[in-house]
Protein backbone atom coordinates (compact mmCIF):
# COMPACT_ATOMS: atom_id res chain seq x y z
CA UNK A 1 0.00 0.00 0.00
CA UNK A 2 1.44 3.35 -0.99
CA UNK A 3 0.93 6.30 1.35
CA UNK A 4 1.79 9.83 0.37
CA UNK A 5 1.22 13.12 2.14
CA UNK A 6 1.07 16.58 0.66
CA UNK A 7 0.37 19.98 2.19
CA UNK A 8 -2.34 22.34 0.96
CA UNK A 9 -1.71 25.97 1.79
CA UNK A 10 -4.54 27.87 3.46
CA UNK A 11 -4.28 31.61 4.07
CA UNK A 12 -3.33 32.75 6.58
CA UNK A 13 -0.30 30.48 6.56
CA UNK A 14 -0.62 29.38 10.17
CA UNK A 15 -2.01 25.98 9.41
CA UNK A 16 -1.77 23.22 6.83
CA UNK A 17 -4.02 20.33 5.92
CA UNK A 18 -2.34 16.95 5.50
CA UNK A 19 -4.04 15.06 2.67
CA UNK A 20 -3.31 11.34 2.61
CA UNK A 21 -3.23 9.52 -0.69
CA UNK A 22 -3.54 5.75 -0.32
CA UNK A 23 -3.13 3.53 -3.36
CA UNK A 24 -3.53 6.57 -5.62
CA UNK A 25 -6.98 7.47 -4.15
CA UNK A 26 -7.44 10.67 -2.22
CA UNK A 27 -9.26 10.62 1.12
CA UNK A 28 -11.06 13.62 2.51
CA UNK A 29 -9.13 15.32 5.31
CA UNK A 30 -10.57 14.42 8.72
CA UNK A 31 -9.24 15.80 11.93
CA UNK A 32 -5.78 16.14 10.54
CA UNK A 33 -5.45 19.89 10.84
CA UNK A 34 -2.16 20.87 12.33
CA UNK A 35 -1.95 24.32 13.81
CA UNK A 36 1.45 25.71 14.51
CA UNK A 37 2.58 28.97 16.04
CA UNK A 38 5.99 29.82 14.71
CA UNK A 39 8.38 31.36 17.18
CA UNK A 40 9.94 34.73 16.54
CA UNK A 41 13.27 33.02 15.89
CA UNK A 42 11.99 30.39 13.46
CA UNK A 43 9.29 31.83 11.24
CA UNK A 44 8.52 29.98 8.02
CA UNK A 45 9.02 31.83 4.75
CA UNK A 46 5.79 33.27 3.36
CA UNK A 47 4.11 30.84 1.01
CA UNK A 48 3.87 31.71 -2.64
CA UNK A 49 0.51 33.36 -3.42
CA UNK A 50 -1.75 31.10 -5.45
CA UNK A 51 -3.28 32.55 -8.60
CA UNK A 52 -7.04 32.06 -8.84
CA UNK A 53 -8.65 32.69 -12.20
CA UNK A 54 -11.94 34.52 -11.49
CA UNK A 55 -12.65 36.22 -14.79
CA UNK A 56 -16.20 37.61 -14.17
CA UNK A 57 -15.11 39.30 -10.92
CA UNK A 58 -11.94 40.58 -12.59
CA UNK A 59 -13.98 42.15 -15.40
CA UNK A 60 -16.33 43.82 -12.88
CA UNK A 61 -13.34 45.27 -11.00
CA UNK A 62 -11.81 46.54 -14.25
CA UNK A 63 -15.04 48.34 -15.25
CA UNK A 64 -15.37 49.84 -11.75
CA UNK A 65 -11.74 50.95 -11.77
CA UNK A 66 -12.29 52.63 -15.12
CA UNK A 67 -15.24 54.62 -13.79
CA UNK A 68 -13.42 56.09 -10.83
CA UNK A 69 -10.21 56.53 -12.82
CA UNK A 70 -12.21 58.75 -15.17
CA UNK A 71 -13.25 60.90 -12.22
CA UNK A 72 -9.63 61.06 -11.08
CA UNK A 73 -8.54 62.04 -14.60
CA UNK A 74 -11.11 64.82 -14.70
CA UNK A 75 -10.05 66.04 -11.25
CA UNK A 76 -6.39 65.98 -12.28
CA UNK A 77 -7.17 67.92 -15.46
CA UNK A 78 -8.95 70.59 -13.41
CA UNK A 79 -6.12 70.82 -10.90
CA UNK A 80 -3.48 70.94 -13.65
CA UNK A 81 -5.04 74.17 -14.86
CA UNK A 82 -3.73 75.78 -11.64
CA UNK A 83 -0.88 73.62 -10.35
CA UNK A 84 2.20 72.02 -11.97
CA UNK A 85 1.71 68.52 -13.40
CA UNK A 86 4.26 66.98 -11.04
CA UNK A 87 2.58 68.52 -8.00
CA UNK A 88 -0.88 67.33 -9.07
CA UNK A 89 0.38 63.77 -9.45
CA UNK A 90 2.35 63.96 -6.19
CA UNK A 91 -0.66 65.01 -4.10
CA UNK A 92 -2.77 62.35 -5.82
CA UNK A 93 -0.45 59.44 -5.05
CA UNK A 94 0.42 60.78 -1.59
CA UNK A 95 -3.23 60.77 -0.50
CA UNK A 96 -3.64 57.34 -2.10
CA UNK A 97 -0.60 55.96 -0.30
CA UNK A 98 -1.71 57.23 3.11
CA UNK A 99 -5.24 55.87 2.74
CA UNK A 100 -4.14 52.53 1.32
CA UNK A 101 -1.62 52.09 4.14
CA UNK A 102 -4.40 52.69 6.65
CA UNK A 103 -6.38 49.91 4.95
CA UNK A 104 -3.63 47.40 4.14
CA UNK A 105 -1.34 47.52 7.18
CA UNK A 106 -4.00 46.59 9.80
CA UNK A 107 -5.19 43.65 7.68
CA UNK A 108 -1.96 42.38 6.11
CA UNK A 109 0.60 43.70 8.58
CA UNK A 110 4.21 44.43 7.72
CA UNK A 111 4.16 41.32 5.55
CA UNK A 112 2.59 43.42 2.78
CA UNK A 113 6.11 44.70 2.09
CA UNK A 114 7.50 41.18 1.62
CA UNK A 115 8.55 40.84 -2.00
CA UNK A 116 10.68 38.56 -4.10
CA UNK A 117 11.01 41.09 -6.92
CA UNK A 118 12.13 44.50 -5.61
CA UNK A 119 13.80 45.44 -8.89
CA UNK A 120 10.61 44.70 -10.83
CA UNK A 121 8.64 47.00 -8.51
CA UNK A 122 11.09 49.84 -9.14
CA UNK A 123 11.04 49.37 -12.91
CA UNK A 124 7.25 49.16 -12.95
CA UNK A 125 6.92 52.36 -10.90
CA UNK A 126 9.40 54.20 -13.12
CA UNK A 127 7.36 53.18 -16.16
CA UNK A 128 4.12 54.32 -14.52
CA UNK A 129 5.75 57.57 -13.41
CA UNK A 130 6.47 58.33 -17.05
CA UNK A 131 3.14 56.95 -18.28
CA UNK A 132 0.94 58.94 -15.88
CA UNK A 133 2.92 62.12 -16.54
CA UNK A 134 2.48 61.76 -20.29
CA UNK A 135 -1.26 61.14 -19.93
CA UNK A 136 -1.88 64.16 -17.69
CA UNK A 137 0.06 66.36 -20.11
CA UNK A 138 -2.19 65.01 -22.87
CA UNK A 139 -5.27 65.83 -20.78
CA UNK A 140 -4.12 69.44 -20.47
CA UNK A 141 -3.72 69.77 -24.25
CA UNK A 142 -6.85 68.05 -25.63
CA UNK A 143 -10.40 66.95 -24.65
CA UNK A 144 -10.63 64.28 -21.98
CA UNK A 145 -12.55 61.80 -24.17
CA UNK A 146 -10.14 62.17 -27.11
CA UNK A 147 -7.07 61.50 -24.96
CA UNK A 148 -8.84 58.56 -23.33
CA UNK A 149 -9.77 57.14 -26.74
CA UNK A 150 -6.18 57.28 -27.97
CA UNK A 151 -5.10 55.60 -24.76
CA UNK A 152 -7.33 52.67 -25.72
CA UNK A 153 -4.64 51.38 -28.05
CA UNK A 154 -3.00 50.13 -24.83
CA UNK A 155 -4.82 46.74 -24.91
CA UNK A 156 -3.13 45.88 -28.19
CA UNK A 157 0.27 46.67 -26.75
CA UNK A 158 -0.64 44.76 -23.58
CA UNK A 159 -1.71 41.73 -25.60
CA UNK A 160 1.44 41.80 -27.68
CA UNK A 161 3.59 42.20 -24.56
CA UNK A 162 1.82 39.34 -22.76
CA UNK A 163 2.27 37.16 -25.85
CA UNK A 164 5.98 37.80 -26.27
CA UNK A 165 7.13 38.29 -22.67
CA UNK A 166 4.73 36.10 -20.65
CA UNK A 167 4.00 33.47 -23.33
CA UNK A 168 0.33 33.91 -22.41
CA UNK A 169 -2.07 32.34 -24.94
CA UNK A 170 -4.43 34.84 -26.51
CA UNK A 171 -6.55 32.79 -28.88
CA UNK A 172 -8.23 33.81 -32.14
CA UNK A 173 -11.46 35.07 -30.51
CA UNK A 174 -9.62 37.51 -28.25
CA UNK A 175 -7.48 38.69 -31.15
CA UNK A 176 -10.57 39.41 -33.27
CA UNK A 177 -12.27 41.28 -30.42
CA UNK A 178 -9.15 43.34 -29.73
CA UNK A 179 -8.75 44.28 -33.39
CA UNK A 180 -12.43 45.24 -33.69
CA UNK A 181 -12.11 47.30 -30.53
CA UNK A 182 -9.10 49.12 -31.91
CA UNK A 183 -11.00 49.85 -35.13
CA UNK A 184 -13.62 51.47 -32.94
CA UNK A 185 -10.87 53.57 -31.34
CA UNK A 186 -9.73 54.71 -34.79
CA UNK A 187 -13.28 55.77 -35.61
CA UNK A 188 -13.41 57.74 -32.36
CA UNK A 189 -10.12 59.54 -32.93
CA UNK A 190 -10.59 60.00 -36.71
CA UNK A 191 -6.83 60.09 -37.31
CA UNK A 192 -5.83 63.10 -39.36
CA UNK A 193 -3.82 66.26 -39.26
CA UNK A 194 -5.92 67.75 -36.46
CA UNK A 195 -6.00 64.58 -34.33
CA UNK A 196 -2.28 63.85 -34.18
CA UNK A 197 -1.26 67.05 -32.52
CA UNK A 198 1.28 67.20 -29.73
CA UNK A 199 -1.25 66.14 -27.08
CA UNK A 200 -2.18 63.06 -29.10
CA UNK A 201 1.47 62.03 -29.27
CA UNK A 202 1.70 62.23 -25.48
CA UNK A 203 -1.44 60.07 -25.21
CA UNK A 204 -0.08 57.49 -27.66
CA UNK A 205 3.25 57.29 -25.83
CA UNK A 206 1.34 56.69 -22.62
CA UNK A 207 -0.62 53.89 -24.31
CA UNK A 208 2.59 52.06 -25.25
CA UNK A 209 3.99 52.30 -21.73
CA UNK A 210 0.66 51.42 -20.11
CA UNK A 211 0.35 48.31 -22.25
CA UNK A 212 3.76 47.01 -21.23
CA UNK A 213 3.05 47.81 -17.56
CA UNK A 214 -0.15 45.78 -17.75
CA UNK A 215 1.67 42.72 -19.04
CA UNK A 216 4.43 43.25 -16.47
CA UNK A 217 1.95 43.33 -13.59
CA UNK A 218 0.40 40.08 -14.80
CA UNK A 219 3.85 38.47 -14.65
CA UNK A 220 4.49 39.84 -11.15
CA UNK A 221 1.28 38.29 -9.80
CA UNK A 222 3.05 34.95 -9.92
CA UNK A 223 4.83 35.94 -6.69
CA UNK A 224 3.20 39.19 -5.51
CA UNK A 225 -0.23 39.83 -3.99
CA UNK A 226 -2.49 42.67 -5.16
CA UNK A 227 -1.88 44.53 -1.89
CA UNK A 228 1.90 44.24 -2.25
CA UNK A 229 1.77 45.44 -5.85
CA UNK A 230 -0.41 48.43 -4.95
CA UNK A 231 1.61 49.33 -1.85
CA UNK A 232 4.95 49.42 -3.65
CA UNK A 233 3.46 51.27 -6.59
CA UNK A 234 2.01 54.06 -4.44
CA UNK A 235 5.09 54.28 -2.22
CA UNK A 236 7.56 54.53 -5.10
CA UNK A 237 5.38 56.89 -7.14
CA UNK A 238 5.10 59.19 -4.12
CA UNK A 239 8.90 59.27 -3.89
CA UNK A 240 9.39 59.81 -7.62
CA UNK A 241 6.83 62.61 -7.92
CA UNK A 242 8.17 64.17 -4.74
CA UNK A 243 11.48 64.67 -6.54
CA UNK A 244 9.72 67.03 -8.99
CA UNK A 245 8.52 69.45 -6.32
CA UNK A 246 11.76 71.48 -6.04
CA UNK A 247 11.43 72.35 -9.73
CA UNK A 248 7.78 73.46 -9.68
CA UNK A 249 5.50 73.90 -6.68
CA UNK A 250 2.54 76.08 -5.76
CA UNK A 251 0.96 76.10 -2.32
CA UNK A 252 -2.54 74.56 -2.62
CA UNK A 253 -5.49 76.79 -1.79
CA UNK A 254 -7.84 75.61 0.96
CA UNK A 255 -10.73 75.63 -1.51
CA UNK A 256 -8.90 73.03 -3.64
CA UNK A 257 -8.16 70.62 -0.77
CA UNK A 258 -11.47 68.66 -1.09
CA UNK A 259 -10.81 68.02 -4.79
CA UNK A 260 -7.20 67.05 -4.07
CA UNK A 261 -8.34 64.54 -1.43
CA UNK A 262 -11.10 63.16 -3.65
CA UNK A 263 -8.55 62.77 -6.44
CA UNK A 264 -6.32 60.69 -4.16
CA UNK A 265 -9.17 58.57 -2.79
CA UNK A 266 -10.49 57.60 -6.22
CA UNK A 267 -6.98 56.99 -7.50
CA UNK A 268 -6.30 54.63 -4.56
CA UNK A 269 -9.46 52.63 -5.17
CA UNK A 270 -8.82 52.53 -8.89
CA UNK A 271 -5.23 51.36 -8.48
CA UNK A 272 -6.21 48.55 -6.14
CA UNK A 273 -9.21 47.37 -8.18
CA UNK A 274 -7.19 47.54 -11.39
CA UNK A 275 -4.30 45.57 -9.87
CA UNK A 276 -6.69 43.06 -8.34
CA UNK A 277 -8.39 42.61 -11.71
CA UNK A 278 -5.08 41.86 -13.43
CA UNK A 279 -4.30 39.49 -10.55
CA UNK A 280 -7.48 37.48 -11.07
CA UNK A 281 -7.56 36.98 -14.85
CA UNK A 282 -5.42 36.91 -17.98
CA UNK A 283 -4.40 40.32 -19.30
CA UNK A 284 -6.15 39.91 -22.64
CA UNK A 285 -9.42 38.95 -20.90
CA UNK A 286 -9.81 42.03 -18.69
CA UNK A 287 -7.88 44.89 -20.28
CA UNK A 288 -10.43 45.37 -23.12
CA UNK A 289 -12.99 46.41 -20.50
CA UNK A 290 -11.09 49.62 -19.98
CA UNK A 291 -12.98 50.68 -23.11
CA UNK A 292 -15.90 51.52 -20.82
CA UNK A 293 -13.80 54.38 -19.44
CA UNK A 294 -14.55 56.23 -22.66
CA UNK A 295 -18.22 56.51 -21.70
CA UNK A 296 -17.33 58.07 -18.37
CA UNK A 297 -14.80 60.39 -20.00
CA UNK A 298 -17.45 61.58 -22.45
CA UNK A 299 -19.84 62.40 -19.61
CA UNK A 300 -17.23 64.23 -17.53
CA UNK A 301 -15.99 66.11 -20.60
CA UNK A 302 -19.49 67.28 -21.49
CA UNK A 303 -20.46 68.18 -17.91
CA UNK A 304 -17.25 70.07 -17.04
CA UNK A 305 -15.93 71.50 -20.32
CA UNK A 306 -18.91 71.32 -22.67
CA UNK A 307 -17.23 68.82 -24.99
CA UNK A 308 -20.06 67.60 -27.24
CA UNK A 309 -19.60 63.99 -28.41
CA UNK A 310 -19.17 63.67 -32.17
CA UNK A 311 -20.80 61.05 -34.39
CA UNK A 312 -17.46 59.28 -34.69
CA UNK A 313 -17.11 59.25 -30.91
CA UNK A 314 -20.56 57.71 -30.47
CA UNK A 315 -20.13 55.11 -33.22
CA UNK A 316 -16.67 54.14 -32.05
CA UNK A 317 -17.86 53.91 -28.46
CA UNK A 318 -20.65 51.57 -29.56
CA UNK A 319 -18.12 49.32 -31.30
CA UNK A 320 -15.72 49.11 -28.37
CA UNK A 321 -18.59 48.55 -25.94
CA UNK A 322 -20.04 45.77 -28.09
CA UNK A 323 -16.65 44.10 -28.33
CA UNK A 324 -16.32 44.22 -24.57
CA UNK A 325 -19.76 42.77 -23.99
CA UNK A 326 -19.05 39.94 -26.43
CA UNK A 327 -15.80 39.13 -24.67
CA UNK A 328 -17.45 38.95 -21.23
CA UNK A 329 -20.02 36.54 -22.70
CA UNK A 330 -17.25 34.48 -24.29
CA UNK A 331 -15.13 34.34 -21.12
CA UNK A 332 -18.13 33.44 -18.95
CA UNK A 333 -19.12 30.63 -21.33
CA UNK A 334 -15.60 29.22 -21.21
CA UNK A 335 -15.61 29.36 -17.42
CA UNK A 336 -18.76 27.18 -17.24
CA UNK A 337 -16.87 24.27 -18.78
CA UNK A 338 -16.07 21.65 -16.09
CA UNK A 339 -12.43 21.75 -14.93
CA UNK A 340 -10.17 18.76 -15.31
CA UNK A 341 -9.92 16.37 -12.37
CA UNK A 342 -6.81 16.97 -10.26
CA UNK A 343 -4.25 14.21 -10.26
Amino acid sequence: MRVRARFVHIAPADCAVIVLTIGGQREQPRSSVVTTTPSSDDKPAPARPERQERIPLAIFLMISAGAIFSFSSAASKILAETYPVGEVLFTRVLVSFVLFSAFALPTAGIGVFHTRRPTAHVLRSMSQFTSQTLLLIAFTMMPLASATAINFSAPLFATLASLFFLKEPVGPVRWIVLVIGFIGVLIVTNPGAETFQTGALFALANAVLFGTVTAGVRGMTMTESAKTLTMYQLLLLTLFYGLTLPFAFKMPALSDVPLIVANGVTNMLGQYWWTRSIHLAPTSAVVPFQYFSLLWAMMFGFALWGDVPTIGLLVGSAIVTASGLFLIWYETRKRKQPPAEPI
